[in-house]
């Protein structure tokens, strides 16, 4: 793993943005893996000040998010769907046709686990994948006790998963319990990771992951395990 220590937040989104955008220059046709939350908005919102003003084009990448609420629509106000399209897809030149991200709302969840993880293959799988990090170790909705082999999956979401939601939600009551989220296994797949990392709120987390060991128990340890891994983190994390 790479470690990339920046000032703040505003510096990790720039570096974040530049960094993809390097990549989308490179090779225009990539499947690029989005996370939502907090962390990312700052990268993307430097991504459509840059294709605005230097005109990056996205009309050829594909795009995979990480995860998404079980019983949200895509029209719904927190939703991840609206949350992308709001907060990125709308601003690029991104075709719609081409930005994938589980279906929430479909009838049959273990028949649209298996779906997306196909897509996912079939499009040969994931160039670079954007992750945060939770305070509890999760990457997507992978909490801590998954397997490391999971595909594609549902999930029940931590008791602290939800409390730091929350803050996206009216009440704390609205924020589902439940999540389609690409699994470990999934995310590991992918030929490069990027993962950005920012706050008081992520330096225990970041140093687990630094210094503790592999465990199921914290499930971005195993990111020690991939052979291309960088990460972007703000004094204010890394400092122990």
């Amino acid at each position: 793993m790479k470690l990339i220590e920046v000032k703040d937040y505003a510096e990790m989104s720039q570096k974040a943005a530049a960094y993809i955008i390097e990549k989308v220059r490179q090779n225009p046709r990539m499947n690029l893996g989005l996370a939502t939350g907090g962390t990312p908005i700052g990268t993307y919102q430097a991504l459509i000040k840059d294709h605005q003003k230097n005109g990056t084009t996205y009309q050829n990448i594909t795009t995979f998010n990480l995860d998404e609420y079980i019983g949200l629509s895509g029209s719904h106000p927190n939703s991840y769907r609206y949350f992308m399209n709001e907060n990125l897809f709308s601003q690029i030149d991104i075709e719609k046709a081409n930005t994938h991200i589980p279906h929430g709302d479909a009838d049959d969840l273990a028949a649209e686990c298996a779906r997306y993880e196909q897509l996912i293959s079939g499009h040969g799988g994931i160039d670079l994948q954007i992750l945060g990090i939770g305070s509890n170790g999760h990457i997507g909705f992978n909490e801590p006790g998954t397997s490391f082999d999971s595909t594609t999956h549902i999930v029940d979401l931590a008791s602290s998963t939800i409390e730091a939601n929350a803050r996206f939600f009216e009440r704390i009551e609205d924020v589902p319990t439940k999540a389609i989220t690409m699994g470990i296994s999934s995310i590991m797949k992918s030929k490069e990771i990027l993962l950005l990392v920012s706050g008081e709120s992520k330096k225990q987390a970041l140093d687990q992951l630094l210094n503790g060991e592999i465990t199921e128990h914290f499930p971005a340890s195993v990111l020690k395990k991939h052979p291309n891994v960088t990460i972007i983190a703000d004094k204010i994390a890394v400092s122990v």
